[in-house]
């Protein structure tokens, strides 16, 4: 495989990927958990570039087993390179379908979204978890953060933010609430019916005995850029180690982006 990346001018760009994807996969359960975890930490760049190399180095092997052929490192390479130009040729061209990025919004009447994410320190296995609360209006209702110890994967930390934002709405009484991450595997595995038996599997099931027999209930994936509230929460509190919870506020680290927020919703 070193030809391959010796000959590819997206090099260091394939390698970085796969080298830090072979960490992670020794925190998943299977392959489909690895793959989703991925897509999910890498940016839309690097998850384009690690697709397509997966794709062709595969089908470079296939080949030669099957058909006996053998393609040169630089032939290889080069698909990839073509193929990534192509697909950023097409973007560039749908000039009808340029989309700016989706911004936090507000929830209908009536209802309360929770924002969550989780932060990890690989190094101290600890996490940091963001939680702010707001109602339809986009005002801010509380805010809070927690620090974890002795957590196995970032996947696990996204999961027990999770939980908290689930446990601190269901027990202020509220009965129409919409709980929304950046993590689509955790909102997945919170929507699904069935027992969960990956290794968050015990926090999926704090969180569904949570909402038994709650009707009006949903959880939502957004990309991590509307979820900016919660991210910044979660990770300057992992930082710095603290633990904090306001009403009708956020800490002065995240004022900016709660006004960013805020002029979203005026737009």
């Amino acid at each position: 495989m070193n030809h391959l990346f010796r000959d590819c001018h997206v090099t260091r760009e394939i390698w970085s990927a796969l080298s830090y994807q072979c960490i992670l996969r020794n925190q998943c359960e299977d392959f489909v958990q690895w793959i989703t975890w991925a897509m999910e930490e890498l940016s839309l760049d690097q998850s384009r570039v690690f697709c397509c190399a997966l794709w062709a180095i595969w089908g470079d092997r296939n080949k030669r087993i099957h058909e006996g052929k053998v393609r040169k490192g630089m032939k290889v390479a080069n698909f990839i390179n073509s193929y990534i130009s192509e697909i950023n040729g097409l973007e560039k061209r749908d000039l009808n379908r340029t989309v700016g990025k989706k911004r936090w919004s507000s929830p209908q009447a009536s209802f309360m979204k929770i924002n969550f994410d989780g932060a990890f320190d690989r190094g101290k296995n600890q996490s940091g978890v963001g939680i702010v609360a707001r109602d339809s209006d986009g005002n801010i209702l509380f805010s809070c953060s927690e620090i974890h110890f002795n957590i196995p994967s970032a996947f696990a930390a996204e999961a027990i933010a999770c939980r908290k934002a689930v446990q601190m709405g269901i027990r202020r009484g509220w009965r129409h609430l919409i709980f929304e991450g950046d993590s689509l595997t955790i909102v997945k595995k919170c929507k699904s019916k069935s027992q969960d038996r990956s290794m968050v599997g015990v926090y999926i099931y704090d969180i569904q005995q949570e909402i038994f027999g709650f009707d009006n209930i949903r959880f939502q994936h957004t990309p991590r850029f509307a979820n900016g509230l919660a991210h910044i929460i979660a990770t300057e509190s992992l930082r710095r180690g603290e633990e904090y919870y306001l009403d009708r506020g956020v800490p002065d680290y995240a004022t900016d982006q709660a006004r960013l927020d805020g002029r979203c919703e005026e737009d």
